[in-house]
C-alpha cells in the first residue's frame, strides 16, 4: 500500500522533539500497512481536547491514518529503544511492535505522543510480529479510560482499530491496533538503555531532554539533575498511592513500564482487586508474586534505584558523593507514599484532621477486611452510605469495635457535620470499579459478536465514578464466585 500525506486541516498539529534526539535513541520507519482497517472505538472527547477532528477520524481516510496507513503531514514515525529489567532480569528491549506517529499540540499548548500499538515488526520486536489482538487492546482502553476517571495519571485511548488480519498466539485471534496517548513515552528502561550502550553526554542530553519535557521548574536547582531525580520519586509514590487506594493491580511492574512522566503505562495483566488481600495476583507470568498488590510501594521503590543508578555519572564527579545524594533522594519514597496513601485513607473514611492514631484505624479495617475477604470497593461504599449488611465481616464483634472507634474518631473532628464527611468520602470512593467479569463480558460482546454495546455502556458508567447513579448501582455487584481463579495474560 503507498503511503501518503493526510493535511493539517484535520486537527494534526505535530512538532516532534523525540526525533531531534541522538539516533541511537530510535530507529525510523513505517507503520506496516493492513488490508481492510475498521474504526471500532473513537474516544470523542479526547480527539476534540487533542484538537482533532472527530469527523475526519470517522472517515476512511482518518481510519487510514489510525490504522498507520495513511501518514498525517510531519508525522516522523519511529521506534523507541529501551532496556530494562523484566521480573527482576535486565535485558534489551524497545518498541517491539509500538510506533510513535508523532507529538500533537493541542490548542492549549500541550504535547502528547501519539502512538500505533500493534503497527508492524520494528528492529526491536525479538522475534515477535509486532501487532496485536483485538482484545488486549480493547482491555487497555477500558482500563486506561477507568483510571483517568479515577483520577489517576494515566496513558489514554484515542481509538482501536481492527485489522482484519489474524494474530497467532495459543490461538488465533482478531488483530487491532490501539491509538495511545501519552505524555510521553520515556521510561525507566529509557536511561537504562542509555545509561548501558551510549555515552555519558547522550545520557546528559536524554536527561536535559526529560527536564525540558516534564519538569522546566529544574532551571532554578541548584543541581538539575538531582532535583529530576526528586521529582520523579515524589511523582511515583504520589501515583502508587493512588493504585493502592482504589485496589489497582498493574500485574507487571518491570522497570520499562514506569513512565517518568508519572503515568501509569502499559495495560497488560492488569485488573482490579475484589476482596481485600495483600497478595492478590491476577497474571499469568507472575508466578511468585512478585508484582502482588501489596508489593507494588516496594517494587516502586526498586525500579527508582535502577533510575538513580543511571543517574550517577550525572548527580555529582565524585562518585560516593553521587551515591549519597542518590540514596537520599530515594529515601524520601516511603515517607511521600505514606502521607500520600494517609491522606486518601482518611479521606475515604470522611476524617478531616490528622491523627497520629489514624494510621492504626485504617490498617485495623483493612485486616478485619482480610479476615473475612471484604470487597474492597464495596466495604468504603457501605460505610459511605451507611448500608452495612448482614455479612460475615459487618456482624462480627470485632467489627462492631472498630465502628465504635471509628465514629469517635469523626467525632473529634472540629468539623462533626455528617453532610460535610459524608460528601468527602462519596468524593473518594468510587461507585465502580472496572470489574473483572464485567470487562470480561464486554471483552466477549466485542471479540466473539462484534458487539460493542457491552463495552460502550460500561465505558459510560464508568466515565463518572463518583456520579453514586442509580444505572452504577448495577454495576458494583460482585461476581458469582468462580469456579477457578481469574487470570489476565500480558496480550503480547
Amino acid at each position: 500500500m503507498t503511503k501518503q500525506n493526510a493535511t493539517t486541516s484535520e486537527g494534526w498539529n505535530f512538532n516532534n522533539s523525540y526525533s531531534r534526539l541522538p539516533e541511537t535513541f530510535f530507529t525510523r520507519l513505517n507503520p506496516t500497512p493492513v488490508r481492510f482497517p475498521k474504526l471500532v472505538m473513537l474516544n470523542y472527547p479526547l480527539a476534540r481536547d487533542l484538537g482533532l477532528n472527530d469527523k475526519f477520524l470517522e472517515s476512511e481516510n482518518g481510519v487510514a491514518v489510525l490504522a498507520g496507513n495513511l501518514l498525517p503531514e510531519d508525522a516522523l514515525p519511529l521506534a523507541q529503544a529501551y532496556a530494562g529489567h523484566q521480573f527482576g532480569h535486565f535485558t534489551m528491549l524497545g518498541d517491539g511492535r509500538a510506533l510513535l506517529l508523532g507529538e500533537q499540540i493541542t490548542p492549549r499548548g500541550e504535547r502528547f505522543d501519539i502512538q500505533l500499538k500493534g503497527a508492524g515488526k520494528t528492529p526491536y520486536s525479538r522475534g515477535g510480529d509486532g501487532r496485536a489482538a483485538l482484545g488486549p487492546m480493547l482491555r487497555e482502553y477500558i482500563i486506561s479510560e477507568a483510571m483517568h476517571a479515577l483520577g489517576i495519571p494515566t496513558t489514554r485511548s484515542l481509538a482501536v482499530v481492527t485489522t482484519a488480519e489474524p494474530v497467532f498466539r495459543e490461538t488465533v485471534l482478531p488483530g487491532a491496533i490501539l491509538i495511545r496517548v501519552a505524555a510521553s513515552h520515556l521510561r525507566v528502561g529509557t536511561f537504562q538503555y542509555v545509561s548501558k550502550w551510549g555515552t555519558v553526554e547522550e545520557l546528559r542530553i536524554l536527561a536535559d531532554y526529560t527536564l525540558q519535557r516534564h519538569f522546566p521548574d529544574a532551571e532554578t536547582a541548584v543541581n538539575k539533575y538531582l532535583f529530576l531525580l526528586q521529582e520523579i520519586v515524589r511523582r511515583q509514590a504520589k501515583l502508587i498511592a493512588k493504585w493502592q487506594l482504589v485496589g489497582f493491580i498493574h500485574g507487571v511492574m518491570n522497570t520499562d513500564n514506569m513512565a517518568l512522566s508519572g503515568e501509569t503505562i502499559d495495560y497488560g495483566p492488569c485488573a482490579f482487586m475484589d476482596s481485600y488481600d495483600q497478595a492478590t495476583v491476577f497474571s499469568s507470568i507472575d508466578k511468585y508474586g512478585r508484582y502482588a498488590y501489596g508489593n507494588q510501594p516496594r517494587i516502586a521503590a526498586w525500579n527508582l534505584a535502577r533510575f538513580a543508578e543511571t543517574l550517577l555519572p550525572l548527580l555529582d564527579n565524585n562518585e560516593d558523593m553521587a551515591i549519597k545524594l542518590a540514596e537520599n533522594a530515594l529515601a524520601s519514597f516511603a515517607e511521600i507514599y505514606l502521607t500520600n496513601w494517609l491522606a486518601g485513607m482518611r479521606a475515604k473514611l470522611g476524617i478531616l484532621n490528622e491523627e497520629p492514631e489514624d494510621e492504626s484505624l485504617i490498617n485495623n479495617l483493612l485486616s478485619l477486611m482480610s479476615k473475612y475477604h471484604a470487597d474492597y470497593t464495596n466495604t468504603f461504599l457501605a460505610l459511605t452510605f451507611e448500608t452495612i449488611k448482614d455479612t460475615e465481616m459487618f456482624c462480627s464483634a470485632e467489627f462492631n469495635e472498630w465502628h465504635k472507634l471509628w465514629q469517635t474518631r469523626l467525632g473529634r473532628q472540629q468539623d462533626t457535620l455528617k453532610s460535610n464527611y459524608q460528601k468527602l468520602m462519596r468524593n473518594n470512593n468510587p461507585a465502580l470499579i472496572p470489574r473483572n467479569y464485567r470487562v470480561e463480558e464486554a471483552l466477549e460482546a466485542a471479540i466473539k459478536h462484534e458487539d460493542y454495546s457491552v463495552m460502550q455502556r460500561l465505558l459510560r458508567v464508568l466515565s463518572s465514578p463518583f456520579a453514586h447513579s442509580p444505572e452504577q448501582s448495577e454495576f458494583s455487584l460482585l461476581p458469582k464466585p468462580p469456579r477457578t481463579p481469574y487470570v489476565t495474560f500480558c496480550g503480547t
